[in-house]
């Protein structure tokens, strides 16, 4: 801070430095939230008519706004929406959605559980019967099936342990996170544990338990084993569901995928390969001219910028009001880059017309180069050279610039973002380098700039940044949600076929004397596989109505997010329905297979 001149400025209008607030313990934030309206009318007020010649009720009245809010600390990760933050802070809407998307697959764990237990029920029934015919009373059967279900549930959540034992540090390394697994730690983790258990175990056996305990001994014994249509019909329901889960995650997917594929190959504006930024080279203080005339004697590199605004990653942030000499009273919302002559020609950028800045120029001092939406804002059109841009300092003296290029507009922000107007200042920033490279040997390079680096007397080592890795970070947030949806997704259908094949298979059970009669009055294997499958396909063809414009409405709303996105085509639905399809045939098809091609006289043979 000591080495920033602005730290010490005295001017409420300057925001490029965050701001914490230590507050007495138990104090309401809210107070004191309540009492900045009046510290903007006492101190910012007579700043902002003093350098742009307007009072803050007149500034308001041209749609502006201007104000101080408080944040508490811990809402920063999860809470926060400003347009420029310390790191990369996350999303509180992608915890409530990975938090759906578990709740969601483990109903759809405890739906399938429950319909496998009661498509084996009659492979049970019998054992009901003779318990009964013995004794045995239903509450006996009751907690004997319960009891059966909290075990299996104690040795899935035993594997579940290990499993995440085994994914965490995979699952850190994608989420950036440093989790752990420690029951000494954290040891309400094991009472949680066993209550989940019991309440899982309860939850998804209390149905085949009191379904399998009510069978008729009598009728069961003698193999008049039945289950009613309003069984199967709640069965077709949870497959449905199990369904439109899995279509809304692969269509989720699929969007996410062609979005960041979009960001990835979206013209930019500027070149972001083969750029090593040096944000601590402030550090050398006098010493940093003589690193960057080392630096461009080096023959792996093309040229050198002094300047702190980077187009990605973290960046310095200037708000630059400006009006214009045909419209005076009219104040335009900028933002200003402090740069020198190499900043346009190390970036790749292109000039729409005009000129760069030259440092043989005297007067390019007060020059400015801006871009094209900033040269529509000031409705010049294609015609912005030679004219003029006034603002005004902190003590209220004019100053005017003279527009001596357009560069075309590049994505200096987030995608997220629209393009902005910009204004580039000719005022070179000694914190920071931006190198253009042009070598293969990175590594090699990167050894000689850090040798060089070591001869200057500090004591930090060398710090530096790609700007295609910046790029890139800005939208891992994105990437890692794409990943985990997609793992999330696999995982999901699989245990939705789980849920079709146990639906098979209670289907194939319930209708055993009806696929024997077929096949001894002649139907085939493939017809039988065929009867079997067609109930299930209108089954995926519902989920897939009542999917498609769900899906659609939470990917439209998720690339709202976006200010350049795509559109969600057609051909993405019709994807997740082809593979909806294929999942159920391939499912279905090996319980149907084995129901067609066995013994009918077996079936028969109680009749």
């Amino acid at each position: 801070m000591t080495g920033l001149p602005e730290s010490r400025e005295p001017n409420w209008m300057i925001s490029n430095f965050y701001t914490y607030l230590l507050l007495p313990e138990g104090y309401a934030y809210k107070k004191l939230e309540a009492k900045l309206p009046q510290v903007i009318e006492k101190y910012l007020g007579p700043q902002m008519l003093q350098a742009m010649g307007l009072t803050l009720a007149d500034f308001r009245k041209k749609g502006s706004e201007i104000s101080f809010r408080l944040q508490p600390l811990t809402d920063i990760h999860l809470h926060s929406d400003f347009s420029s933050d310390l790191g990369q802070p996350g999303d509180i809407r992608y915890v409530y959605i990975f938090g759906a998307i578990a709740l969601f697959m483990l109903m759809i764990a405890c739906i399938n559980f429950m319909n496998l237990s009661t498509a084996g029920a009659s492979k049970r029934s019998r054992e009901v019967g003779i318990r009964k015919v013995l004794g045995s009373m239903k509450s006996d059967l009751v907690r004997q099936f319960l009891l059966e279900s909290i075990i299996l549930t104690s040795i899935a959540t035993v594997v579940a342990l290990i499993l995440v034992h085994l994914a965490l540090p995979l699952f850190n390394d994608l989420a950036n996170q440093t989790l752990t697994l420690s029951f000494t730690e954290q040891p309400l983790l094991v009472p949680v544990l066993i209550l989940f258990v019991l309440f899982v175990g309860i939850l998804t056996g209390s149905y085949p338990a009191f379904y399998l305990s009510s069978f008729k001994p009598i009728a069961v014994l003698k193999g008049k084993f039945t289950s009613g249509k309003k069984s199967i019909g709640l069965r077709s329901g949870l497959v449905v569901f199990q369904f439109i889960i899995s279509i809304i995650l692969m269509v989720s997917t699929t969007v996410v995928y062609n979005q960041l594929s979009y960001i990835r190959h979206k013209k930019l504006g500027y070149d972001k390969e083969q750029v090593l930024i040096l944000s601590d080279a402030g550090i050398l203080n006098k010493q940093q001219e003589v690193f960057r005339h080392q630096l461009l004697t080096n023959p792996g590199v093309l040229s050198v910028s002094n300047s702190g605004y980077i187009p990605a990653g973290s960046t310095y942030n200037n708000n630059f009001f400006v009006s214009t000499d045909e419209d005076p009273g009219r104040l335009i919302k900028t933002l200003r880059y402090d740069v020198d002559e190499n900043y346009i020609p190390t970036l790749g950028i292109q000039l729409q017309s005009g000129r760069n800045f030259s440092a043989n120029q005297g007067t390019d001092s007060a020059a400015v180069i801006v871009n094209e939406t900033a040269a529509m804002a000031f409705k010049w059109g294609t015609k912005a050279v030679d004219h003029s841009i006034s603002t005004t300092d902190h003590e209220g003296k004019k100053i005017t610039y003279r527009v001596i290029g357009v560069v075309k507009d590049f994505h200096f922000r987030s995608l997220h973002e629209t393009i902005s107007p910009l204004v580039m200042v000719l005022s070179p920033d000694a914190g920071t380098l931006i190198v253009k490279l042009k070598t293969n040997d990175i590594a090699g390079m990167i050894s000689r700039l850090k040798k060089s680096w070591a001869a200057f007397t500090t004591e930090e080592p060398l710090s530096y940044s790609f700007l295609e890795d910046r790029f890139n970070n800005t939208y891992k947030a994105e990437q890692n949600t794409g990943t985990i949806v997609g793992i999330f997704a696999g995982l999901t259908i699989f245990v939705a076929c789980l849920g079709l094949f146990g639906l098979v298979t209670f289907t194939a059970e319930q209708r055993r004397k009806e696929i024997g009669i077929r096949k001894v009055l002649g139907a085939s294997v493939s017809g039988i596989v065929s009867l079997l499958s067609k109930e299930l396909l209108k089954l995926v063809f519902i989920a897939f109505i009542i999917a498609a414009p769900v899906s659609w409405f939470i990917m439209n709303k998720w690339l709202e997010d976006f200010a350049y996105r795509i559109n969600i085509s057609w051909w993405i639905f019709v994807l997740a329905a082809l593979l909806a399809i294929l999942i159920t045939i391939v499912t279905v098809s090996f319980q149907a297979i084995k129901a067609a091609i066995a013994n009918p006289v077996k079936s028969l043979r109680t009749e």
